[in-house]
């Protein structure tokens, strides 16, 4: 792990602290700098959950990616600042009351090097808190993405709630990074996944975001929203490059484009 390389990818300097102002720090600076991606799947790159192949591909290549490699990779480096870090499975709500498949998201729970913790970490949930959720609490959680609460279920799940909404629902066990191989591969290439049915890129922007869904490049924050819709393949590489640092030499192909809504 080169700390300095992954501080200066996401514009941090050296001497940050592993402790909770430390946390908070990098979480908004991470969120701000590393996209939430899924282009991997529509260039017929292969996602591999290994350590050095997520330091190459987000620090060396200046990518981004989804859960599991973005959470993967910000694990390593608090680790090597002096956190401890514990990667811990979720499944997703969706908007029916349906429950996606276990270990359908990767989120950390992070304590500081003093003990203060543990603290909910995700970098790779899309739309989620701006800092990380003090995980001990059970009262709202007041965050520029909106209010928070953590609710604690019968056998000891966590539920994630923004604004009164149920996100995800994280289970209170440690997990290698391996575990989640199985799930990654079924998001990158199952008919089921909504992955595999467009492009995705965004990022924090401020207190808001900025995202290309397609050719559409959307702007949010403040209350309000943009929408400017891209019409060639030129003008969609440039807003990879210009808002997300990502240079590609090819347009990414959406691998189920009958399936897309």
């Amino acid at each position: 792990m080169d700390v300095t390389a992954y501080l200066d990818r996401i514009g941090v300097g050296d001497g940050v602290g592993a402790d909770v102002r430390g946390l908070r720090l990098l979480h908004r600076a991470h969120l701000q700098t590393v996209p939430f991606e899924n282009l991997s799947i529509h260039l017929g790159e292969r996602i591999v959950l290994e350590p050095e192949a997520l330091f190459d591909k987000v620090v060396r290549r200046r990518r981004g990616g989804f859960c599991y490699e973005l959470n993967g990779t910000f694990a390593l480096l608090l680790e090597a600042l002096g956190f401890q870090v514990e990667r811990v499975g979720a499944r997703v709500h969706s908007g029916s009351g349906r429950m996606g498949p276990p270990f359908d998201h990767m989120a950390l729970l992070v304590t500081a090097a003093d003990g203060d913790g543990p603290w909910l970490a995700d970098v790779g949930f899309g739309r989620n808190s701006v800092e990380p959720l003090d995980f001990r609490s059970r009262v709202n959680q007041g965050d520029p993405a909106g209010v928070f609460t953590l609710v604690e279920l019968p056998g000891g799940d966590v539920d994630v709630v923004l604004d009164g909404v149920p996100q995800y629902r994280v289970e209170q066990r440690a997990r290698e990074l391996a575990d989640f191989r199985p799930t990654c591969w079924w998001h990158a290439t199952s008919p089921e996944s909504h992955f595999g049915r467009s492009t995705v890129c965004s990022r924090l922007d401020g207190d808001g975001r900025v995202s290309l869904s397609g050719r559409t490049l959307i702007r949010t924050g403040g209350g309000e929203r943009t929408e400017t819709t891209l019409g060639t393949d030129e003008q969609v590489l440039a807003a990879y490059r210009e808002h997300f640092g990502i240079v590609l030499t090819e347009m990414p192909r959406v691998v189920r484009p009958d399936d897309a809504s």
